[in-house]
């Protein structure tokens, strides 16, 4: 999603699988508008704390995108329980992560959608079409 709401790339995956491990290559597929040329990286990653994994931060920081994260509390645990072996706690700034609200109302209007939030298709690349279809009506043409 794009700081204003809109869709920037879709991936699909089976229902059981995670999301994080297809942050990385969602990241791949987006372009961040400017103006010029596109970027293809955004300056900052607002993510909940499904994506609080140390591997998630570790790419993210060598892609150099600032992250805004909120900690699992197992992770908080454990981290203070090893005492000054366990480092500091990442970076966290709770005024920019109360914009992840732009992204949660996009997915609510989104599937808004009874064949979106339904998924009543199928084969994935109906549901998919749906999910693009619906972005461009709702986020694009607005």
């Amino acid at each position: 999603m794009h700081a204003v709401g809109r869709l920037q790339a879709v991936r699909f995956t089976p229902g059981q699988a995670g999301d994080n491990p297809q942050l990385i290559g969602v990241l791949d597929e987006i372009a961040v508008p400017t103006g010029a040329r596109p970027r293809s990286r955004p300056a900052t990653l607002i993510a909940d704390k499904a994506y609080s994994h140390p591997s998630t931060r570790t790419a993210l920081r060598r892609r150099h995108i600032r992250t805004v994260i909120a900690e699992r509390s197992d992770q908080n645990a454990h981290r203070s329980a090893r005492g000054s072996r366990g480092g500091r706690p990442p970076a966290f700034d709770p005024e920019a992560y109360r914009g992840r609200n732009v992204i949660e109302r996009a997915f609510g209007r989104l599937k808004q959608w009874r064949g979106i939030a339904t998924r009543y298709d199928k084969h994935a690349r109906n549901y998919r079409a749906g999910i693009v279809l619906g972005a461009i009506v709702v986020f694009w043409l607005r």
